[in-house]
């Protein structure tokens, strides 16, 4: 029986899928197929990444950002050989139950106080040139996906003049299926070509890319990254983890503070541009939908784990719409199928 992994080699963003296959000592191991790096690699130089023997991702010893994940739990002759998480406690017993406990209590309020209130003021504090160096260096990783086409890149162009897109601000489409579109830091947004594909008219991305720019505005990727990083990500570098990062924003869940902040800047974005909000709020409705039918958990949970959906935020599109307004489309259809056909059958090549 194969087993498979999720597997990031931590110097691209791109998630294989290979097979591990233990050695004959069963001390190491390779993984084999989908492009990834074949190794061998120790299974004691294995990391977990968790608390709980339930968690299946393993980082490795001297790469920052490599990880592998378990589909299911692993066989027994490969679950033998990970490494258990380290358990601490000791001290409790040092203390007393009850009086840890009560520390405990104390600092786990002052955490969630730290947490909450930290890092939208740190993210606020890192100089824009920072977070635009970052921003380029993790959409770096993304470049032989990148798409391009001269007609593609006007129509890309009109679409953000449209949403009154800023000037330090770049919006690029990606040959990938997944729904999903991202801001990363320093004004970096990513299309997914799956989204394109998947919307039934240009107002519907041009609603996405208005939410996108929010974030840029508010700068909640930034914000996110702090987050889960905290101030290592400030003091520790980032060139070296860059992968990771990207993968953390691919991955991250913005509160519903930061969602319903995106939407009401992209709901004021299209009444400037006067582009309907309605197809938006019927694209919100037809994703949640899609999410709940077989077979559409590889495209959709991207998109619906970073921007959780809800009826109060379809509604709020749905309810901005003017009666009687006569709404003028985002892109002309000359500009939408250059839209939807800039990524051809492969990605296109980086300059």
């Amino acid at each position: 029986m194969e087993t498979r992994v999720w597997h990031y080699d931590g110097r691209s963003g791109e998630r294989r899928m290979p097979v591990l296959v233990p050695s004959a000592d069963e001390r190491r191991f390779t993984l084999q197929g989908d492009g990834a790096d074949p190794g061998p690699y120790a299974f004691a130089d294995l990391e977990p990444h968790g608390t709980s023997h339930h968690e299946r991702a393993f980082g490795l010893k001297g790469r920052p950002g490599w990880r592998i994940t378990f589909l299911e739990f692993p066989p027994s002759e490969i679950a033998v050989q990970l490494p258990k998480p380290a358990r601490y406690g000791a001290w409790i017993d040092r203390f007393g139950l009850w009086r840890s406990a009560g520390v405990l209590a104390i600092l786990a309020v002052l955490v969630v106080a730290f947490t909450l209130k930290l890092p939208p003021l740190l993210a606020r504090l890192v100089p824009q040139s920072v977070e635009q160096r970052m921003g380029r260096l993790i959409v770096g990783n993304l470049g032989t996906y990148a798409c391009a086409s001269p007609q593609g890149d006007a129509a890309l162009k009109a679409l953000g003049a449209r949403l009154r897109q800023d000037g330090d601000v770049t919006i690029r489409v990606v040959h990938a299926p997944m729904i999903n579109a991202v801001a990363f830091p320093g004004g970096q947004v990513v299309l997914f070509d799956g989204l394109i594909q998947n919307a039934k008219s240009p107002d519907e991305v041009a609603g996405v890319l208005a939410h996108e720019l929010g974030h840029v505005a508010h700068r909640d990727g930034m914000e996110a990254l702090i987050r889960q990083y905290g101030l290592q990500l400030l003091l520790g570098g980032f060139d070296g983890n860059v992968s990771g990062y990207g993968n953390a924003l691919l991955n991250a869940r913005y509160s519903r503070k930061a969602e319903a902040g995106a939407d009401g800047y992209a709901i004021g974005r299209l009444q400037a541009a006067n582009i309907s909000p309605l197809p938006t709020a019927a694209l919100f409705a037809r994703l949640a939908e899609q999410d709940a039918q077989p077979g559409n958990a590889a495209v959709m949970m991207t998109y619906l784990s970073s921007h959780p959906l809800s009826t109060a935020r379809e509604q709020a599109f749905r309810a901005s719409a003017k009666p009687g307004a006569a709404y003028k489309p985002a892109l002309s259809p000359e500009q939408w199928q250059a839209l939807r056909a800039m990524c051809g059958d492969s990605p296109a090549t980086a300059p």
